[in-house]
């Protein structure tokens, strides 16, 4: 299967700051694939370049088996992290002219946009204008512009930002709908547990480098001699070798830093007399604890 997406060691400076090193990965029809790392790490410089907003310095591109084209843009659903919209003017108006920019005629868009606009519960207030949106509205208003034009690849920066729980379940629910559909979906959030839920396949991107790319589940289990599960009587909080320490139902999750094996907190925990352990096993790790573990063991090992 020809991947939607192909980027291949994608490099992007600006002035002195080199934004992008060396950035990999490929995206497959009816995947979702998750875009991670911490702030400046060249996320957004990378969707950037991918979406041919910024030409890379080195490397290459590939979308639906070859370069850019503007036919090949209205096959794209962009949600950036910046919104757009346009405040000044009414809802409904916006979305449907929005849509003809993706090659939608008037009367498609307007026929699509109903459903979308009860969907998310925005019907009654498509005469209004978006700067009197709620925050959250305003960001249903630019999900729906981002798919309106059934686009085989969805590209969203921050999805459920000023969402509540509600509307971020149904979000999930959406973006879970488009991959059954067959598209590709690429998602950046700092939502970890999000990214879980939903993700297929993750890289994640630390000081313009691809670190950790490949399947969620096999990533977890690479991992999981990082994070330890404890149950018993005592402090637990200030463990040399451990990242954060987290207590759930009862127990404490430990995640461990680079370098650091479950035997040597066993070890250290076995050896302190205000301590009694009840259950000490092995833990699979979040993907909050991979993270944490790979951005500081780069970190460490950049800074060596």
């Amino acid at each position: 299967m020809t991947p939607t997406v192909n980027v291949s060691h994608l490099k992007k400076s600006f002035g002195h700051v080199q934004a992008v090193q060396d950035v990999s990965f490929e995206v497959h029809p009816g995947e979702i694939f998750g875009l991670l790392g911490p702030n400046g790490a060249g996320k957004t410089t990378t969707l950037r370049m991918m979406l041919d907003i910024f030409k890379p310095e080195c490397g290459e591109v590939t979308l639906f088996g070859g370069g850019m084209t503007e036919e090949k843009k209205n096959r794209i659903g962009y949600l950036p992290e910046e919104r757009g919209l346009y405040k000044d003017l009414k809802l409904e108006p916006t979305l449907i002219y929005l849509a003809t920019l993706k090659g939608l005629d008037k009367a498609t868009a307007r026929q699509r946009l109903e459903t979308w606009l009860r969907r998310f519960d925005l019907y009654e207030h498509r005469t209004k204008k978006v700067q009197e949106l709620s925050k959250g509205m305003q960001q249903k208003a630019q999900i729906i512009t981002t798919l309106l034009h059934e686009p085989d690849l969805i590209v969203v920066d921050e999805p459920f930002a000023g969402l509540d729980p509600i509307n971020t379940r149904l979000v999930k629910d959406i973006i879970e709908e488009q991959r059954q559909a067959g598209r590709a979906v690429i998602m950046s959030t700092h939502q970890m547990y999000q990214v879980e839920a939903l993700c297929n396949r993750i890289v994640l991107i630390h000081e313009g480098r691809t670190v950790l790319y490949g399947k969620v589940d096999d990533i977890k289990r690479d991992f999981a001699g990082n994070a330890v599960t404890v149950a018993g009587q005592g402090d637990f909080t200030q463990l040399a070798g451990v990242l954060k320490a987290q207590r759930h139902n009862g127990a404490w999750h430990l995640a461990l830093e680079p370098g650091i094996a479950p035997q040597d907190i066993f070890r250290a925990l076995a050896a302190r007399a205000d301590v009694k352990i009840e259950r000490f096993e092995i833990a699979e790790p979040s993907l909050d604890d991979i993270f944490i573990s790979v951005v500081k063991g780069e970190g460490e090992t950049s800074n060596a």
